[in-house]
């Protein structure tokens, strides 16, 4: 008797072990399945670019496939924004108020106190560089009572729009598993932006934002390192990975991408600059590479760090090839003595042009943080022995910004002054 008990407690046990077992490879393997790197990137990936004239789709992947937006959903909030100054809802200069629910929002935020206000122009400069989040929840109650109404209001709007996939729970993107997005949506929102609210679309070009006593650069690395592009919105949450929607001009010819799901912000620039990159190779005609030419700022003739130097790429391809070249006969301005005030720095003064491009593009390299917000210009004086072309970034917000950005190029070995804006000599 006694060994028949001790035979069945012995099979008791092997069968705890075993379910014990079984448990223990069922989780394995669900951690496994969940902190799988690959497994994760497939679930976030999606990407799609189209010709913004036509609507032709150049590229897509997973174009339908349901994602977080982050604070792409800030482009909805700044579309509701731009509806209701269009129909006189609210102007530039109205002034909003600051709850406690706004100020409580996570970051990033611009950290305004409840009862303070701001105006409806700075909120549209502070979602498009900063994205502050606390600042979208202010557009939100102002214009919807409630975020939670504004929300439904988006969601409303996003259906009229044809975004079918696409359901908003917030204002700002912070997390929320009911909002949800698709690349395909985000697309339909950048071109319905563009054609219905084309006079508000320049904000999203904004490069740097000056609020109180501090100073916002852009999140959307594009707008300084990929020629022709003005526009329009990076997002992040852990969730969604690095997102961006960007809008590029080159030559009248226009491209709208979107890519979810970045490991990182500089893989994700990157990807999308691959993408855009074949998206105007596709646009060739006979194998001919449209070539951009840099635009002339209108203002003050200076030519803009976003959109004409800061585009060079090292690349096994001919010049001629690339599509982001410079064309040295047009990056080239004449200096104005009216140029105005600000502080700038000179890294060269040449007798040859290309020389001067190579110099600011070389400080540009060494020292990106420092220089990112400010506007390149090689610029063309004569001289009593002739032409010199003189190679500045312009744009700091005084004389010790100058010499701090050129202590930090000098200790790269890099030659630089710092220099008066209006400064012709």
């Amino acid at each position: 008797m006694a060994k028949a008990l001790s035979v069945t407690r012995s099979l008791s046990m092997r069968g705890v072990v075993a379910v014990l077992l079984c448990l223990v490879a069922t989780v394995a393997t669900i951690s496994f399945t969940v902190l799988s790197p690959s497994a994760a990137q497939a679930r976030t990936y999606t990407a799609m670019i189209i010709d913004g004239d036509t609507g032709e789709t150049l590229h897509e992947y997973r174009a339908d496939h349901k994602v977080y937006p982050a604070s792409l959903t800030k482009i909805m909030t700044l579309y509701m924004v731009f509806d209701a100054l269009e129909h006189g809802k609210v102007s530039l200069s109205t002034r909003m108020k600051v709850s406690k629910r706004a100020w409580g929002q996570a970051p990033s935020k611009l950290g305004l106190q409840p009862g303070e206000t701001i105006s409806v122009k700075d909120a549209i400069l502070a979602l498009v560089t900063k994205s502050a989040n606390d600042i979208a929840v202010v557009v939100a109650e102002h214009l919807g009572g409630t975020e939670i109404k504004f929300a439904q209001m988006m969601t409303s709007e996003a259906r009229r729009l044809g975004m079918s996939r696409t359901t908003f729970r917030n204002a700002s993107g912070l997390p929320n598993r009911g909002q949800m997005t698709t690349a395909r949506d985000m697309i339909k929102l950048a071109v319905a932006l563009r054609k219905n609210y084309g006079s508000y679309y320049h904000y999203f070009a904004t490069q740097k934002f000056r609020f109180g006593n501090r100073t916002y650069g852009n999140h959307n690395n594009l707008l300084a390192s990929y020629y022709g592009t003005d526009g329009i919105k990076t997002g992040y949450i852990n969730a969604s990975g690095f997102n961006l929607v960007a809008s590029v001009n080159r030559n009248g010819k226009r491209l709208i991408g979107v890519v979810f799901g970045g490991r990182t912000a500089r893989t994700r620039d990157d990807q999308m600059k691959k993408l855009l990159d074949q998206a105007y190779m596709k646009l060739t005609k006979d194998g001919e590479i449209v070539v951009p030419r840099p635009r002339i700022s209108p203002e003050d003739k200076i030519l803009p760090a976003d959109a004409q130097l800061l585009i060079a790429k090292r690349s096994t391809l001919r010049e001629a090839e690339q599509p982001g070249r410079i064309d040295t006969q047009t990056v080239v301005t004449r200096l104005k003595p009216e140029t105005g005030a600000g502080w700038g720095i000179q890294v060269g003064a040449f007798s040859d042009q290309r020389r001067a491009q190579e110099a600011v593009l070389a400080a540009a390299r060494t020292a990106p943080d420092v220089l990112r917000l400010t506007r390149a210009a090689v610029e063309q004086q004569a001289s009593g022995t002739g032409i010199v072309y003189r190679a500045r970034l312009l744009g700091f917000d005084g004389e010790n910004e100058a010499r701090a950005a050129c202590d930090a190029l000098k200790r790269e070995n890099v030659a630089c002054i710092p220099v008066n804006a209006g400064d012709a000599g």
